[in-house]
């Protein structure tokens, strides 16, 4: 074999060695670990404001919305929640100016919303909405979804620039349970599922 052909193994050791981090694991085994822990999956909502809050006939804002599984409770007294959002994502540059938000639990029967938030390069967010069943928060203005098994409105409290994502926590100014029924929507191994 000439000198400057590497054997296909030796390629893959190259590659590997290449997308490892100083500490010894690859993006591929992290991600791979990671993926058999179990997560909830939500739905962040905010309201984006008015591009021109003193024209009367500018749009008076934007609902925006991305599915989270990055998602859990930090304390109890006071309440308080943190959520993960790639930094740089359209979520993270409006949390970083809009102080509230909401979080909708996701049911079970809810896995298409959990789609349709989670794509990439998708339409906007007002379409995405359109035909979603919502109530607007009384706190935050933001949408918490018909249907779902908890809903909480937020305040941020602190931001923490960890590696790519930036980790909000959020004050919970409401919690409700509107909805009793199904069980959660789950994400494990790289795909949506149910309990059971």
């Amino acid at each position: 074999m000439p000198p400057d052909v590497l054997e296909p193994a030796v390629l893959k050791t190259v590659s590997e060695t290449r997308s490892r981090h100083a500490e010894g694991v690859s993006n591929d085994e992290f991600r791979a670990a990671m993926s058999r822990l179990a997560d909830g999956v939500v739905l962040v909502t905010a309201r984006e404001p008015s591009l021109d809050p003193d024209d009367p006939g500018a749009p008076d804002g934007e609902d925006v919305g991305m599915t989270a599984t990055a998602f859990m409770s930090v304390s109890l007294d006071p309440p308080l929640v943190l959520v993960g959002l790639r930094t740089g994502s359209r979520m993270d540059d409006l949390l970083d100016e809009q102080p509230l938000w909401a979080v909708s639990v996701l049911s079970e029967s809810q896995r298409h919303i959990a789609g349709r938030f989670a794509m990439k390069g998708r339409i906007s967010d007002r379409l995405l909405f359109e035909d979603i069943p919502y109530t607007r928060g009384e706190v935050a203005g933001a949408p918490l979804v018909g249907g779902a098994l908890a809903t909480l409105e937020c305040r941020t409290e602190q931001q923490v620039s960890a590696g790519d994502h930036t980790l909000v926590i959020g004050r919970v100014l409401t919690a409700s349970v509107p909805s009793a029924d199904g069980g959660p929507l789950v994400h494990f191994r790289g795909r949506y599922r149910q309990l059971g």
